[in-house]
Formats: structure tokens, sequence, C-alpha cells
């Protein structure tokens, strides 16, 4: 009896030890707030799993930056995923059977991410796996041609959730999240009013050939994609602090942390393309035509002038448009491609010599256009950028109104494609609305009182004065004024395109 006691004064002392260990390693990297797991790297929150809300449906800062070592992956598996559904074997067999030349390991981190694709993120995965059924067929078309794996596809499941307008923290854009300077160096237009990482098409080219140069680099699949997501030089980097192995589980540990998910994700991405059905998962309806036409353009169009003139909703060609920043297609440089739904191609067809001169002089007023090309290519044209954060009980109409939108802008330019968005969620907002409007202060001073009194009053159409805050430039003041232009303020002032403005200057606004 006595050694009994003793076994289980041990056994309860080894526990609380091994429970604090734990406790403080989860102190360290992970830690909860209100109730939810949170991923931490010193002082930064890297991921909160807040009510389910995953902004993809691999989120490298939810899921990937979570595989931060397979202690933490437990934890987070005990504390954040449901249990699996199907015993190990199951698993082992079916991606065995995937017709893949690309290995697909199996074990906890790669389950793990099975689950999360399949019973956690059930309303994602079926949102992805209905825009597959229309992006999968070009890709595929694509990584055919250049003799490439046909599985590859699936990287872009976890690059951008099919999203070809996706951008990320890092500035990374597109379908593939090419960083400016991958693009760059396979030929992708980036300029004022086209951004190829944003054209599903151009940037799977530049994707295929930029794996391929990785296949020639390392001779294995899985440290190419590994490559894909942090860069060569970071793989050769964990080979040789491996000792010289080539096998990605040999390399693991010596990875970039964000990177160390990417293959197990991969493997997933293809298991739940593949056996969505067995989980109960239905890929969503998505309003696109089955068939898109091609149309070489060598002027410049605007797609106001094709909307108006066939009668394509605008929306509809930004969607399959997605490079033309400012809704421009800029011909007069070289030959760009117009994408229109086969159900539009004859009126295009019959019209185009018309659509090219209707309004022109509108749409292409040189003012507006130097203003545009001023820009830059990160911001489309309607202006000024803030980041709204949904409340509970919005919805995008409400918002829309709010900042004086269109609710196919406020879509487009956060890669909506339903009407659901959910309380947390942040949107991206652009327009001279997207800021609230400010006030015109004007200072008077009652001489009987001999008091200086300030007094707010909307803008009008007379000319008031602008006093220059620190930090202002003559470009966002005029984001701040309704039917306001930076030229206007140049011109009203007697301002040249590049004159300097300091604190405390008065600018007239008309």
């Amino acid at each position: 009896m006595r050694q009994f006691f003793l076994f289980c004064v041990f056994a309860f002392f080894l526990v609380t030890s091994l429970f604090a260990q734990n406790s403080n390693k989860l102190s360290e990297d992970t830690t909860i707030i209100a109730g939810k797991i949170a991923i931490i790297d010193g002082d930064e929150i890297l991921a909160i799993d807040e009510e389910n809300n995953i902004d993809s449906l691999l989120s490298v800062w939810y899921i990937q930056r979570a595989l931060l070592d397979t202690s933490i992956f437990a934890q987070i598996g005990n504390y954040d995923l449901p249990m699996a559904d199907l015993p190990d074997e199951v698993y082992i067999n079916r991606l065995k059977a995937l017709p893949c030349i690309i290995d697909l390991p199996y074990n906890h981190v790669v389950r793990n991410q099975i689950v999360y694709y399949t019973q956690k993120m059930k309303e994602k995965a079926e949102m992805i796996l209905g825009l597959a059924e229309f992006y999968f067929p070009m890709i595929e078309e694509i990584l055919d041609l250049y003799d490439m794996p046909l599985e590859l596809r699936n990287m872009a499941v976890i690059e951008s959730a099919l999203n070809p307008r996706a951008v990320s923290r890092a500035k990374a854009k597109g379908l593939w999240q090419f960083m400016y300077g991958t693009a760059k160096l396979y030929n992708l237009t980036m300029n004022s009013f086209v951004e190829e990482r944003f054209d599903p098409v151009a940037s799977t080219h530049a994707a295929a050939r930029h794996m391929r140069d990785l296949y020639n680099i390392f001779g294995d699949w899985s440290l190419a994609i590994a490559a894909y997501n942090c860069g060569a030089g970071n793989v050769n980097k964990a080979i040789k602090r491996s000792g010289g192995k080539r096998d990605y589980w040999d390399i693991y540990p010596y990875l970039p942390r964000e990177t160390r998910g990417y293959v197990p994700a991969f493997a997933a991405a293809n298991y739940l393309l593949s056996y969505y059905k067995e989980h109960g998962l239905v890929p969503k309806q998505l309003d696109l035509p089955p068939h898109i036409d091609t149309f070489m353009v060598n002027k410049p169009l605007h797609f106001e002038q094709v909307s108006e003139m066939i009668g394509i909703p605008v929306d509809e060609l930004r969607k399959h448009n997605p490079q033309y920043v400012y809704d421009i297609i800029p011909g007069n440089e070289r030959p760009y491609i117009l994408r229109i739904p086969h159900e539009y191609t004859s009126a295009f067809a019959e019209n185009e010599r018309e659509i090219y001169v209707y309004k022109d002089s509108v749409y292409f007023n040189p003012n507006i256009i130097k203003q545009i090309a001023g820009r830059g290519s990160a911001t489309p044209a309607s202006g000024a950028q803030i980041i709204h954060r949904v409340k509970s009980g919005e919805t995008l109409s409400t918002i829309a109104n709010r900042y004086g939108v269109k609710i196919n802008d406020l879509k487009y330019w956060n890669g909506i494609n339903g009407t659901t968005i959910r309380a947390g969620q942040k949107l991206v907002v652009y327009g001279k609305s997207a800021a609230p409007k400010p006030a015109v202060t004007i200072t008077t001073t009652t001489a009987s009182a001999g008091k200086t009194t300030t007094t707010t009053k909307p803008t009008s159409g007379k000319a008031i004065v602008h006093t220059v805050k620190k930090g202002e430039t003559l470009w966002n003041i005029s984001q701040k004024y309704d039917d306001v232009t930076f030229y206007e303020i140049l011109k009203l002032n007697g301002f040249s395109e590049k004159q300097k403005i300091f604190p405390g200057d008065k600018i007239r606004i008309k």
C-alpha cells in the first residue's frame, strides 16, 4: 500500500512538472486572448483564431506560421482543431492512391492541415472548390504547356485561395502571390495602369516558369515548392545547416518558420480537391461564365465605353480583367488582352470601332490620365484608401452607403464573390468618400467682444482657405474635398506640379 502511495505521489509530481513545462512553452509562443488561442512571436501577434475567422483557405498567418514546431502545433491541435473524423489509415491510403508525381507525405502535421480544411473551414473550402472549377482548367492547360505536374495547380489554393486580387501583408499579389522583384524577373507588366500579377493567365505562365526554374535548381519537387514560398537561398541555407541533406523532412527544422507548413499544406490541399465529396463538401455555385473569349486591344479603352455600348456590367469586366487597375486598357502602349464572356462576344466584335471612340474625350481627358499616371499601381482610381473593420450587423449595403461607394466596387476591391461578410473582417475602401469629409474651419473675430471664435461649415462651391497640417501633400488635400482635383488646386493657387508645401501654409480650395 505504501509503495502504491509513493508511486501515486511520484506520478503526480511528474505530471505536474510536464504540465508546467508545457504551460511555459504555451506562454512563450502562444497565449489566450478572450478565450481564443493566439500565436505570438515576441511582441507581435501572428494570429488569433476568433470565431473561426480565417482569411483564406490556408492563411499563411493563421496556419503556416502556427507550425512553429511540433509541440506548439500539438497545442493548437488540442485547443483549436476538432478531432479527426477518420483514422490515420484512411488518410494514408487516400493520399497514396492519388495519381501524383510529387510525393505527398503523411504525418500529424499533414493530418491537422487536412482536418482544418475538411472539418473546420467547410464554408471556405466550398468557396474554393467552386472557384477551382473555373480556374483549374486554365491553370492545368498552362502547366501542361510547360510539362509540369498538374497537381501544382493546388499551390494557387495555398497562395491566394484562388483569389486573383489577393494582396498579402508583404505586398505579394495575385493568384500566385508574386513579390514585385520576382514578378519583374518573369516579365510581368506592372505600371500605373496594368498590374499583371492580378492577371490569372499571365501570372500562371510566370508561376510555371518560376517553379520549373526552382525544380531545375533542386531536382526535387518538395524542395522546389518550399523554395517558391521562402526563396531558393533559404532552402540552400537549410540544406547546408542540415549537413547537406536534401529531403524536405530532414531540412524541415532549418527552414523559415512560415515555410515549414507549406509542403504539408500542399499535401492537404491535394487531399481536399480529390476527396471533398467523402467529407460532404459541395462546391459553391458561383456566378462565373462557362466560356470566355479574348480580344486584342490596340487602342486606349475604358471599361465604361464597353459597358455602355454593349450592355455588359463594368463589374463583369473587372471580374475577368483584374489586371487593369483603373478600368483602363492602355492599348496605345502595346497590345493588351480584353476578356469578355461569350454572350457579349458578337456585340463587341460588331461594334468595336464605335466602342473605341465612344466618349473618348471624356474617358481619356489628358488631365485625368496624367493624374492616374502619377498615382502608381497601388491604389485604384477612386482615390484614398482606408481599412474598415466590419461590425456586428453590418452588411455590404450599409458599408457602401456609409462611404458613398458602390456595393460592386466594395466587393471588387476585396475579392468578395457573394454577399457574406463577418464581424471583425477587414475591408479595403477606396475613394474620396473613404475618409470622413472634413468640414471647413473658419476663424472669425467678434469686434464687440474682442474674442476669436471658430465655426465649422460644410464645403461649398466658394473658395475657402485650407491650412496645411503636418504630413499633408497637395494630392491628399485634394482627396479631402468633394469635386476638387489636384490640378484645380494647382491652378487656383498658381502652383507647379512639384510645388512644396509646409505645415501652416494657406491653400485656397474651391
